[in-house]
């Protein structure tokens, strides 16, 4: 039998109350108070805060505070990524974000929704509404610009710039500028 932990990354319908989230996500949210209370030129301490968040990280990450997370350890990040001020990363799925990534102030990453229909959305067992997830993933060398949103199950190809205000509703090819409401290719790069 999967636990819910399981049931959750795999894209099921789980139980986010169940006490080994419940405890990943206490913890996430001291880590993020306690990154945002660090010194910033306290690159030390920093790291070692990181390392205990996220999922893993490369070398010469930066993000500044304040940083959202459900869990942090489902976020993945490679070299050289910087991560702007007030960013909200709903990692309750995967979210991978490759080498040489900029993410602008304000930029959200969901890898968490809910069933459209109320009578799916409800849950028999729970107050709280039944949640399904699905991984984001950006490649290399991608910007996204500051405002945007970017929905479960989208992935991002290398090379891509997403423009301010973006909600980024399907997968984008690598390349390219993509752009609005929803988010769709402007031109090839």
């Amino acid at each position: 039998m999967k636990t819910e932990k399981e049931k959750m990354l795999s894209g099921e319908i789980y139980d986010f109350t169940d006490t080994e989230l419940i405890t990943r996500w206490h913890k996430a949210k001291q880590l993020q108070r306690e990154y945002a209370a660090t010194d910033t030129t306290d690159q030390e301490k920093l790291d070692a805060i990181l390392d205990e968040l996220l999922g893993s990280h490369g070398k010469n990450v930066w993000i500044t505070a304040p940083f959202f997370v459900d869990y942090g350890e489902n976020i993945h990040l490679g070299n050289n990524v910087e991560i702007n001020m007030n960013c909200v990363f709903l990692d309750c799925n995967r979210i991978t974000i490759g080498d040489n990534c900029g993410i602008a102030p304000g930029v959200h990453i969901y890898t968490v929704f809910h069933p459209v229909n109320p009578m799916e959305r409800l849950s028999e067992n729970s107050a709280y509404w039944n949640s399904l997830t699905a991984p984001v993933t950006l490649g290399n060398n991608v910007w996204i610009g500051g405002g945007s949103i970017i929905l479960p199950g989208v992935t991002i190809g290398d090379n891509t710039t997403i423009g301010a205000g973006s909600v980024v509703t399907k997968d984008i090819p690598a390349n390219c500028l993509a752009v609005g409401n929803p988010c769709r290719v402007v031109s090839q790069l």
